[in-house]
């Protein structure tokens, strides 16, 4: 625990006083550039945060979008942070809040490292009412997506409408394969070209441009040059012979796994059914219109998912997203926007 915590000083040591020049809000003209958005002015971005009420004395993060009540809230996926939806907030030019889970981006660590999705609608649930409580929808990708449903699930006054970017309580250590392997590489690296090589080998449909991007929001640089993850790792690297108390496998797709994920209990071994995954239940117990959008590339939703979530919520609507993989924010950030402009309507 000690370790970890030291951990948390040194990345957040290094983020107030990085060693290279870094301006969270001074790339948005290459994501502007990159996929030719009709942006003339930049709309104001500002980060806000909350302090949580549990008496932690924690903090959740987010980038504020815009000007008036947001219409939509983003809720990242797992090991990314809020800057995962810029080119999405950008090309939908509309009040916005993208939230940093717990543990990731600008939002403290959690003490327990329990990062499942039912604490972690619990910590953003604080954020939405306050910067966002008469959103219209809310997006979420990965874990994100699991959050947001238990969002909705626990917190149903802060949900009117939902959509879950390629994710679904189908997911399994086997889908998440490629994921996997990404997240639980190494934590540190020697230079930001040994990261940044790392990073363009598991994602292929990516521009190099834009994982430079994402790496710069999401690392940080020690004193001594080397490299290392913004986020908390402790939830997410374990050996894939061991099994925690919630039965999470990996990416926050690890976290995803929270109640059930297809994960069993006692050594990240399918359950015997999909059906069987308790997220399933809170799945269809969702109240408000929903929506799923499968990246068309990705494995982490297949049709048996995608035929329980019909089986579970009769009126959802399937949106697939033609060259996609499982971070459609990333590869068809314009195609994501449309399909939320259209919901908003």
């Amino acid at each position: 625990m000690w370790i970890r915590f030291d951990l948390y000083d040194l990345i957040m040591d290094a983020a107030e006083a990085p060693p290279f020049d870094y301006n969270e809000f001074g790339l948005f003209h290459e994501n502007i550039a990159e996929f030719e958005l009709p942006v003339g002015e930049l709309p104001p971005v500002e980060r806000v945060s909350v302090q949580l009420r549990s008496g932690s004395g924690r903090t959740v993060s987010a980038l504020r979008w815009g000007v008036g009540a947001a219409d939509v809230v983003f809720v990242h996926g797992g090991a990314q942070n809020a800057h995962t939806w810029d080119t999405v907030a950008l090309a939908l030019g509309r009040p916005a809040l993208a939230v940093d889970l717990p543990g990731h981006g600008h939002s403290a660590w959690r003490d327990d490292g329990a990062y499942t999705p039912h604490n972690l609608a619990d910590d953003i649930a604080v954020m939405v009412e306050e910067h966002a409580p008469t959103a219209r929808v809310i997006v979420g990708m990965s874990l994100g997506g699991l959050t947001s449903m238990e969002l909705a699930v626990r917190h149903p006054a802060l949900v009117r409408r939902l959509v879950l970017v390629d994710i679904t309580p189908g997911v399994d250590q086997q889908k998440a394969k490629a994921v996997l392997d990404f997240v639980d590489g190494p934590q540190e690296f020697a230079s930001f070209e040994d990261l940044l090589d790392r990073t363009i080998r598991f994602n292929p449909t990516r521009s190099e441009s834009s994982l430079r991007r994402g790496i710069l929001h999401n690392a940080v640089q020690a004193r001594d040059g080397s490299w290392q993850w913004r986020y908390d790792r402790s939830s997410h690297v374990r050996s894939r012979d061991e099994t925690d108390t919630n039965g999470e496998t990996g990416d926050s797709l690890r976290a995803a796994g929270d109640s059930g994920g297809d994960i069993s209990r006692s050594g990240m071994r399918p359950v015997a059914s999909k059906a069987m995954s308790p997220m399933w239940d809170d799945f269809g117990s969702v109240a408000v219109p929903l929506t799923l959008v499968r990246g068309s590339t990705s494995p982490v939703v297949d049709d048996d998912d995608v035929a329980e979530a019909r089986k579970r919520q009769p009126g959802i609507d399937v949106r697939v997203i033609e060259g996609a993989g499982h971070s459609v924010q990333g590869d068809r950030p314009v195609e994501l926007a449309t399909v939320v402009e259209d919901l908003i309507g």
